[in-house]
Formats: C-alpha cells, structure tokens, sequence
C-alpha cells in the first residue's frame, strides 16, 4: 500500500503531466497553423514522449494499489509571438517539472518509500534530458534571429527528429 501523501503528490504529477502532453499538442496545432512542419513533428514527438511520462506514473500508482484522482486540464496559453516565445515557455514548464519530480524524491526519500524512490529515478534523468532538449531549441532559434532563411532551415532540422519513444 502506498502512503497517502505520496500518491497526492504522484495523483499531482500524473496529472501535470498531462498537462505538458497538452501543451505540447497546442503547440504543435499552433505551428502547423504557421506553416512550420518541422516543428510541429518535434512538438507532436515530444507529446507523445510527455504522455508516456504520464502513463508511467498512471501503472506505477496503479501497481501500488493506489486511486487515480483525475483532475481537469486547463488550457495551454498559445498567445506567443513565435517559435523562440513558445520554447522558451516549454523549457520554463521542463524546469518546473524537474523540479517538481526532485520534490517527488526528497519526499520519497523523507517517508523511507523505496519503490517510489527507485520508480523515480528514471524521471530525474529524463528531465535532464527534456531540458537539454528544449534549450537547445531556444539557443537555435536566438542563433537564427529574425532570418527567415535561417528558420526554413531550423524548420527541417526539427522535422528531422526521430519517432522512437522512450519507454
């Protein structure tokens, strides 16, 4: 059985990381809206990546015998500017999750929980990852600047990504 405290706080994750798969989906219609393919496959990859996130924390709580609390998903803002604007607000939301996972393992660490300390671990190197990736989006777009030529050209980079999740 797991402590109550712990499966409030994965519930709140679980959830949250919905929320990222939805943002990232916003951002991909966003950027189809834009005529920028290439981003949008990167986008729509990284939602799917976020929703294997999301479905890790959903078998674990449901391999501890804990309940799923379902929560509503607001909307993700999608008023900005551009391609720098929007990245550089997902690099914002890979940090708050990184940090919100590392809250997660000092918590499992203080109530001595070992499996959900363990289940963990695998998300505190994915979140390096997540940031890494999406920083290195936001140092290309500012090497860019304002180059149309230059975002045609980050445009089919990013269309480039491969498909293959992580699991």
């Amino acid at each position: 059985m797991i402590n109550e405290i712990i499966l409030e706080a994965l519930n709140k994750q679980l959830n949250a990381e919905f929320f990222t798969t939805y943002n990232y989906l916003a951002m991909v219609a966003k950027f189809k809206s834009m005529g920028l393919h290439g981003f949008a496959h990167w986008t729509r990859v990284q939602a799917k990546q976020e929703q294997v996130h999301a479905m890790k924390f959903f078998d674990f709580i449901n391999e501890r015998q804990g309940t799923i609390e379902w929560k509503g998903i607001g909307a993700p803002d999608v008023g900005w500017d551009g391609p720098l604007e929007a990245f550089e607000i997902a690099h914002l939301h890979e940090m708050q999750a990184s940090t919100q996972i590392n809250g997660l393992v000092e918590m499992s660490i203080e109530r001595r929980d070992h499996a959900t300390n363990a289940f963990l671990q695998w998300f505190v190197t994915a979140q390096v990852k997540e940031e890494t990736l999406t920083l290195e989006v936001v140092h290309n777009l500012k090497l860019v600047g304002d180059s149309g030529n230059g975002l045609f050209l980050l445009d089919s980079e990013m269309g480039k990504r491969s498909d293959r999740l992580e699991t």
